[in-house]
């Protein structure tokens, strides 16, 4: 019948605008700003920069390897190395970044710079009340400003963040059993090198510490 989806799509819409006096339910809005709905876990605004334990400069995961910069599409990542070095969560000595800023209303919300970073240290945010009456410097993020910790991200996006510290833990340790077989490679070559200098500093004709034992005489 000509005009059926129209009713049925009326209908639809008059049995929740009607439910709503009966069943909270049925209510398709909040109150806002008083209310607020709680935000989907796949919800994504503007990226911050994860970092591990209390303090932003020693835990933040970023190696200022520049990927994320590279590969923005407005490109709004403006990030600057620095000259010395820190240990990061695996012991290793990583450049870190001096200068790590975000232009937001460039950013288009892609989450490319997410996908391409290989040390798990940017990920997107659910905050979305950003408005400000400064234009330029309101909406130009810092270092500072990006930096989260890591629980932060493991209440917003917790099956991400639970992902996102077994990859990490699963390359500390490796990591660890790299440098440890290292170790006991470097301490047996020197132990090897030792006893090499050990036998040519000994005098000529001097016997070994443990000569052989002589084959038994034959009867």
């Amino acid at each position: 019948m000509l005009g059926e989806q129209i009713i049925k799509g009326m209908a639809v819409t008059a049995k929740n605008f009607f439910g709503s006096y009966v069943s909270k339910d049925r209510l398709t809005t909040v109150q806002y700003p008083e209310e607020r709905l709680t935000p989907k876990e796949n919800t994504r605004q503007f990226p911050f920069l994860v970092f591990d334990g209390d303090d932003a400069e020693k835990g933040l995961r970023c190696v200022a390897c520049q990927i994320c910069e590279k590969e923005c599409p407005p490109q709004c990542i403006y990030i600057v190395k620095s000259k010395d070095k820190k240990p990061d969560y695996k012991g290793q000595m990583q450049v870190y970044p001096v200068t790590f800023d975000i232009d937001i209303s460039v950013c288009m919300s892609c989450s490319i710079c997410v996908e391409v970073c290989p040390f798990e240290s940017i990920k997107m945010n659910n905050e979305f009340e950003l408005s400000t009456d400064d234009r330029f410097k309101g909406l130009l993020l810092t270092k500072k400003e990006l930096a989260k910790p890591n629980s932060y991200y493991q209440q917003i996006h917790p099956q991400d963040a639970k992902d996102s510290d077994a990859v990490i833990a699963a390359e500390k340790v490796k990591a660890e059993a790299k440098a440890k077989a290292a170790a006991e490679a470097k301490a047996k070559a020197d132990a090897e090198a030792k006893a090499k200098a050990a036998a040519a500093a000994a005098p000529v004709g001097t016997p070994p510490a443990n000569p052989p034992t002589p084959p038994p005489a034959a009867k």
